[in-house]
């Protein structure tokens, strides 16, 4: 168990090199071409580190200033998600996610319903988090595992799920992202598309990048749009002219820099991708398998960049108004593109549907992390975490995601049960996508070609 800690605490920039480099070795790629691309992997993710450590240093002030200048006051203060992540993995039972995560992906790439091979195993965190605030809950460590096992096959089954809209929209072939805090948006932006489209006037707007570019110019680019919004952010948490000018920069720096440091980890991830493929088609013939990565791939893309940059101080707005909400958001405004990155696709890089679903996203995310401060304050004690002086804590990453609050919810009502129906859901949807569906497919093509013939 030591050495399982010793190996987590080397953190995603060296785990995600080491593992594939031996993922490579195993499918086959030779070895000084497996290294370097598990380096270049793990170089791109220290440079994605410091562009999203150079927006958190820029938006973290400015934040606390805006809230300051307007003399909110909130209890709960959002730490982070490296926080929460160091919460999750702090106790025996956050660290059992990683090899119970190993051992149910290999188990069902191996009876075939699921086509994802998860390399992300450092963000396995995500199942440790749910089944540490269980625990909290309810006190049953073996509840608490089971949460984790659940939770990790609902992962698997949206990383199934997501992996066209992935590859249509990012370009990102046979690669998806099984990621616990990115993930569950998509299922709440395929019903808001639904409703979307079918408003009129807004079911027209078009508002991609590449269309606002076309239509204002240079004020489109996704940089000038950086700049443009770090200067309302500085205005809005009072800075002088000198503080709003280098916030300004510094957002826009983002801008630019993070996409190129996303390109760096594709650089690295297609030899593998490229190597897992032909694995595939040579030993399992009719079968993709779909490489399971950090969704940090895609919040390099500018129409998540932009939206998300708005949706910052729109979520500050609503921490302040909304009834019930008792979280001063902090720690983790800079990863609001994870919480919202997966709803792009969906909505084909339209910025406008995005904030608006991401605003809605982030109302409810509050109120769900209000809900669960208690039990993330009292997971924070049991794993020695210190807490700053604070009295009461929560986390944007994953304390608003709304798959916290069904899982603990149902384990509070209804115990194994609610953890039960949980399961039963994702493993029928994996049998349907996997199974049912491909054999549908395949007989409708049988039936096709006999009529042709």
């Amino acid at each position: 168990m030591s050495v399982l800690q010793w190996f987590v605490d080397l953190g995603a920039s060296v785990m995600l090199p080491i593992l594939l480099f031996i993922f490579g070795i195993i499918l086959g790629t030779k070895p000084g071409k497996a290294f370097k691309a598990g380096l270049t992997v793990g170089i791109g993710f220290v440079g994605l580190n410091l562009v999203i450590g150079l927006l958190t240093s820029s938006l973290g002030p400015a934040a606390k200033a805006m809230v300051d200048h307007f003399g909110f006051k909130l209890g709960t203060i959002d730490v982070g998600w490296p926080a929460a992540a160091a919460i999750s993995y702090g106790t025996a039972l956050g660290s059992l996610a990683i090899p119970l995560g190993i051992g149910i992906n290999v188990v069902l790439l191996i009876t075939g319903l699921t086509r994802t091979l998860d390399v992300d195993i450092w963000d396995y965190w995500h199942c440790a988090f749910t089944g540490s605030l269980v625990y909290a809950l309810t006190g049953n460590f073996a509840l608490g595992l089971y949460t984790i096992a659940v939770h990790l096959i609902v992962i698997f089954f949206l990383g199934d799920l997501i992996a066209k809209d992935i590859s249509k929209f990012y370009g990102f072939r046979n690669i998806t992202f099984p990621h616990g805090a990115s993930a569950p948006s998509y299922l709440v932006a395929k019903p808001l598309n639904w409703v979307f489209d079918r408003i009129p006037g807004f079911n027209k707007l078009e508002a991609n990048p590449e269309t606002i570019q076309k239509r204002i110019g240079i004020f489109g680019d996704s940089t000038v749009m950086g700049v443009l919004i770090g200067i309302i952010i500085g205005i809005l948490a009072g800075y002088n002219v000198k503080e709003v000018l280098q916030l300004a920069v510094q957002t826009g720096a983002v801008m630019m820099l993070m996409p190129r440091m996303v390109s760096l980890l594709m650089e690295g991830l297609s030899p593998i991708s490229e190597a897992a493929s032909e694995f595939v088609r040579k030993r399992m013939p009719g079968r993709d398998l779909y490489i399971g990565m950090d969704s940090a791939l895609s919040v390099g893309h500018p129409a998540v960049l932009s939206a998300s940059l708005i949706i910052v101080p729109i979520t500050l707005f609503l921490a302040v108004i909304l009834p019930g909400n008792k979280v001063l958001p902090f720690g983790d405004l800079a990863t609001i593109p994870f919480l919202v990155c997966l709803m792009t696709p969906v909505f084909r890089g339209n910025i406008i549907r995005t904030v608006v679903a991401g605003t809605i996203y982030m109302a409810i995310g509050l109120l769900i992390a209000s809900w669960a401060a208690p039990l993330i304050t009292h997971s924070a004690l049991a794993a020695k975490f210190d807490m700053g002086g604070n009295t009461s804590i929560s986390a944007l990453v994953d304390g608003a995601v709304w798959t916290t609050f069904i899982f603990v919810g149902l384990a509070k009502v209804i115990s194994w049960l609610g953890i039960t129906i949980i399961g039963a859901v994702a493993v029928g949807g994996l049998v349907y996508m996997n199974k049912i569906k491909p054999r549908r497919a395949a007989k409708l093509e049988n039936s096709n070609s006999a009529k042709m013939g």
